[in-house]
């Protein structure tokens, strides 16, 4: 990831006056607002995201009438163009010079959320349902891509944000936490509230996905998450402009992201839980309509995938501090294997026993989701140790597109999986599934997370080389560095 010519480092410090960025030297000090505002980011993102990925196969299959596997294909195919779009992105968020009062990632966030809502809502046109298959795929498959192309416009300054805001480790720790407690706050009620409201009665009195509602669903999601964005626009402040100059080099950011171990374990990694984290949450959509029949149930399996973050964010950061934030999450990622397979031999035919198990399951997979933004700023802090480089937006447009590739391919997996053990739909009708079909369902939701968390556990334990010793060592490094630049600076 390191450019053709390396741009010099501009001190982090707030009361360091920054001449390359054009910030300003006495922005206020990094605070609650800045916390608040930027978990209104993920506030905002979250709820398109759950609707989006944890709701959209549902709608394409019950609700539009498309065979779950080609609606599996055909996301996964469409996901080949991001790998390019969230470099792309990430490159010019760390090529973008920073404007006074406003720094270099906030006018992203304040453009871009215009077209990202406006394609969030184009994905649920209920029209759809009646057109032919071709077109229908390739409604999908437009849609899709515009879609994601538009998230990175926006997700990948806010991610990268979160380095602007502090050059501090532990306040920028604090944002993870508040990022995670964000995204979970919008989970748990889009989680929540959308089961209640996409079905409908049909012809036969039978409950039934009803895409004219999930396009309303999709209508008050972009308006909140407008508002959402708008918070975080107004209360935080960009206060390190940390280069500028920047220009793409792909042949040397290729050969340094290979170079980077701590780079490419921790993209494995959270490929695999995101996997998980998405899979959770359209397995048990499908689990609880197909197999134990609870549209509450539903409603609250969905929620608790993300509410055991708001149970573990008071927590989280003393935990990280005192025992490292790799070693806490191999033990909790275990922990949650263990659980999930317990849960699988066991068998479960009561909802209820079910989700107090699913609670801990969670419980063990929501720890490494809260943690996972402050791995990033470990990399990337790592990873300026290094190459004397820093690449806040490219290396999040590599995890970002990581991420986007792990919520894709759990829609396509769940899709081919669920065309394999023999899931049928019909549009707007509810059909009774066989009894293969039903078990088969409750084996996806038991199993699967299962492999993916196992994989992300030994992943961080044997590969991810940052354990607390070596960020600490990381930390001593640049703040080496920031000394000597602020040095460079006052005499120069």
């Amino acid at each position: 990831m390191a450019s053709a010519t390396a741009p010099r480092v501009v001190s982090h410090t707030p009361s360091a006056r920054n001449r390359d960025g054009g910030l300003s030297a006495t922005a206020a000090p990094f605070g609650i607002g800045d916390k608040i505002g930027y978990m209104f980011g993920d506030v905002g993102n979250c709820f398109i995201l759950s609707l989006v990925n944890g709701f959209v196969l549902k709608f394409y299959t019950d609700g539009l009438g498309i065979p779950a596997a080609i609606v599996g294909v055909t996301m996964m195919l469409t996901k080949v163009f991001d790998a390019f779009v969230d470099v792309y992105v990430g490159n010019k968020a760390d090529e973008s010079h920073a404007k006074p009062g406003e720094g270099r990632f906030r006018p992203w966030i304040r453009r871009f959320r215009y077209p990202f809502i406006l394609v969030s809502i184009l994905l649920f046109l209920p029209m759809v349902a009646s057109w032919a298959l071709p077109a229908k795929v390739a409604y999908i498959a437009v849609t899709y891509v515009l879609f994601n192309v538009f998230l990175s416009t926006v997700n990948i300054p806010y991610g990268a944000l979160a380095s602007a805001l502090s050059a501090r480790s532990d306040e920028r720790a604090s944002l993870s936490t508040y990022r995670s407690t964000g995204s979970a706050i919008a989970n748990v009620a889009t989680g929540y509230m959308i089961p209640m409201f996409m079905y409908e009665t049909d012809a036969n009195g039978d409950l039934a996905v009803s895409a004219t509602h999930f396009l309303l669903i999709a209508i008050v999601c972009g308006a909140l998450a407008y508002l959402s964005y708008e918070i975080t626009i107004r209360l935080t402040t960009e206060r390190t402009n940390v280069q500028t100059g920047r220009k793409l080099d792909a042949r040397k950011m290729v050969t340094s992201m290979f170079k980077d171990r701590a780079l490419l374990a921790l993209i494995v990694a959270d490929f695999f839980v995101v996997i998980n984290q998405q899979l959770a949450s359209i397995n048990q959509t499908f689990l609880f309509d197909t197999y134990f029949h609870s549209k509450t149930g539903m409603a609250i399996a969905v929620m608790f995938n993300f509410i055991t973050v708001l149970v573990l964010a008071p927590f989280a950061t003393g935990i990280a501090r005192r025992f490292g934030k790799r070693e806490t999450s191999v033990a909790t990622l275990a922990f949650a294997v263990v659980v999930y397979g317990i849960m699988y031999f066991a068998h479960l035919t009561d909802w209820r026993a079910y989700l107090v198990l699913m609670f801990f399951g969670a419980i063990g997979a929501g720890y490494f989701n809260l943690m996972v933004w402050a791995f990033i700023t470990d990399v990337i802090d790592h990873h300026q140790a290094i190459t004397k480089i820093r690449e806040d937006g490219t290396i999040y447009g590599l995890n970002s597109w990581a991420r986007k590739m792990g919520q894709t391919a759990s829609n396509g997996i769940s899709g081919i999986l669920l065309g394999f053990i023999g899931y049928r739909s019909v549009a707007g009708h509810a059909v009774t599934q066989s009894a293969g079909t039903v078990e088969g369902v409750y084996a996806l939701a038991t199993l699967l997370p299962v492999v993916c968390l196992g994989i992300a556990a030994l992943i961080l334990a044997f590969w991810y080389p940052l354990g607390k010793k070596e960020i600490a060592e990381t930390e001593r490094i640049l703040a080496g560095d920031r000394a000597k630049t602020e040095v460079e600076v006052a005499e120069g």
